[in-house]
């Protein structure tokens, strides 16, 4: 190492973005001077505890302006160097940290369809005690990774929107095709538990940017094509009257398109069922009455089967050939009108 890096030691220009910045040697040079910035703090660690804090200046490394020190001396250099982990921890927020990935998989209870939830954004991190934190980080990540603390974060925050959604969903509280309309509600939820898992470790999360949760793009295919399926049923009141009309139509589309045979085929079929549960079914004849003794003769009886009188043919539709009531001026069967 060079003779100024030896003198001087600070955060590096490039490191200054970090949440905690590991000084590399652990021999550090008596009388060597330490440059805390104003939003930094400098933590001596040995054997995984704390001895010494220098806050924002210029600070000579000593033992007899910081007594502390004077068990960190390293007695094989002749006390020529201190012989400790030298911790940068800044005091500033963080923000536009990303986070991201697969929620859960989750029954919609609306549709009951399976669907499957991804999160993505950003979010602020910040640290609420300098010592909880690097005694803690010491045994959970790797404090020289620059990125290892916020990638760590980043994973537990997932880890409450993931539970956090789950509960809202099946609680009836939060309707899936409906999440973005409750991303407040849900950023407050997700920082409350994420923040107490971090307390622990002297961290906390401010607040998070822009953030959203998304269906697969099939689900949310899917999830829509129900939902107009489900308002069409209600305002037909008929599953099978929808079900042709959609039919007729696709067949359309398809004729437009030049689907040929096919959608002409399809057309007809759902033409056809319109039809049939628009047409009202014929009306069963009423047996005539013999004129001589008004009994009821069977339908199509020549004769009274009581006196033998016989008995006038009843008038025939003349496209369906079934008999016409007195009275009716169109087949009950076809709806011919009856001439």
């Amino acid at each position: 190492m060079a003779w100024f890096e030896r003198e001087f030691i600070a955060v590096p220009e490039d490191r200054k973005h970090q949440l905690v910045y590991k000084w590399p040697d652990l021999n550090i040079r008596r009388y060597s001077r330490a440059l805390v910035n104003a939003d930094e703090i400098a933590l001596f660690v040995r054997s995984g505890k704390i001895i010494a804090a220098l806050g924002p200046g210029r600070h000579r490394i000593d033992a007899d302006e910081l007594p502390v020190l004077g068990a960190l001396v390293d007695t094989l250099t002749g006390g020529n160097f201190y012989r400790a982990e030298l911790y940068f921890v800044s005091a500033r927020e963080l923000p536009g940290i990303k986070f991201g990935g697969r929620l859960t998989d989750i029954a919609d209870p609306v549709s009951e369809q399976v669907v499957t939830l991804r999160a993505f954004g950003e979010f602020a991190l910040s640290v609420r005690d300098p010592g909880e934190l690097i005694t803690g980080l010491i045994g959970t990540v790797d404090p020289a990774d620059p990125d290892a603390a916020s990638r760590w974060c980043a994973t537990l925050l997932l880890k409450c929107m993931k539970i956090a959604v789950a509960q809202g969903i099946s609680r009836g509280e939060w309707p899936v095709l409906g999440l973005s309309g409750q991303l407040t509600q849900i950023e407050s939820t997700v920082l409350r538990e994420t923040n107490i898992l971090l307390y622990e470790y002297g961290l906390r999360v401010p607040r998070m940017g822009n953030f959203d949760i998304t269906l697969a793009s099939e689900d949310a295919e899917r999830l829509k094509r129900l939902a107009k399926d489900r308002t069409y049923v209600r305002m037909t009141g008929d599953f099978g009257r929808y079900a042709a009309g959609e039919m007729a139509i696709g067949a359309g589309q398809g004729m437009a398109r030049g689907g040929g045979d096919i959608g002409f085929l399809g057309a007809a079929l759902g033409l056809n069922t319109l039809q049939q549960q628009t047409i009202a079914p014929p009306l069963p004849a009423i047996s005539p009455v013999c004129p001589s003794c008004h009994s009821v003769r069977s339908p199509g009886a020549r004769f009274c089967g009581d006196c033998g009188t016989e008995l006038a043919p009843r008038p025939a539709c003349r496209s369906c050939a079934t008999e016409l009531r007195d009275s009716a001026k169109f087949c009950g069967n076809c709806g011919t009108i009856r001439q």
